[in-house]
């Protein structure tokens, strides 16, 4: 694969050291370990190559691998989700989240100042919340396989849509010339609109303007 393209890929990532499940897009693989969720769906995920919306190393192993090809591949903390910082544990006064009618407990997970977090401990009126990811300071394996290579205008405008809003029905896409036309039947906030937008314009060349036609029956 080469910067640019568009692909599907399917994988199960595990946290290397117990071998646990943290996310996966295969169904069959969900309900074999008794973690299937019959509210999510299960399809493979679309990728741009390079355009470092995934992690490091599993983009970098994605660009040595073809359509149909699967690999297993180990991936450390620095190239996944970081190392863990210390500077990314905070004392915050538990007062905080009285001013916003919140009740902390341990192991509560809360997002303060565009951060997300979980609540280690409370002591002395101070709650200790790590900020760290979740998965940080972790090795990780993956299994990937690369199910097909996007090449249609309007399926690389749907892919980059499901990248944005998680849908289990694919939403309706309609080139005309450099207009791409995207039907919705539900709200989709306007900064994410944006972001969509953005990203069809930097990724597909042909497009140079997004319509979004809400439609309702």
């Amino acid at each position: 694969m080469k910067e640019g393209d568009f692909i599907l890929v399917d994988f199960v990532g595990k946290i290397k050291e117990t071998g646990e499940i943290f996310d996966l897009t295969l169904e069959d693989v969900a309900k074999q370990n008794g973690i299937y969720d019959p509210h999510f769906s299960y399809k493979p995920i679309p990728v741009i190559v390079g355009s470092h919306m995934i992690i490091k190393g599993v983009e970098d192993e994605l660009m040595k691998m073809n359509v149909g090809e699967k690999k297993k591949i180990v991936v450390k903390p620095e190239d996944g989700f970081g190392n863990r910082s210390e500077k990314l544990i905070k004392l915050i006064p538990i007062t905080e989240f009285r001013k916003q009618d919140i009740d902390p407990f341990p192991g509560m997970p809360i997002t303060m100042n565009g951060l997300n977090g979980r609540i280690l401990a409370i002591s002395g009126g101070r709650v200790k919340v790590d900020f760290n990811h979740v998965l940080a300071g972790k090795e990780l394996e993956y299994e990937l396989e690369i199910k097909k290579l996007i090449e249609k205008t309007d399926e690389k405008v749907q892919a980059i849509f499901n990248i944005f809003v998680k849908t289990k029905e694919d939403v309706k896409v309609n080139i005309n010339g450099d207009i791409a036309e995207i039907y919705i039947n539900s709200e989709i906030p306007r900064e994410i609109k944006k972001d969509i937008a953005e990203t069809i314009k930097k990724w597909i060349k042909d497009i140079r303007k997004i319509r979004f036609v809400e439609e309702f029956e």
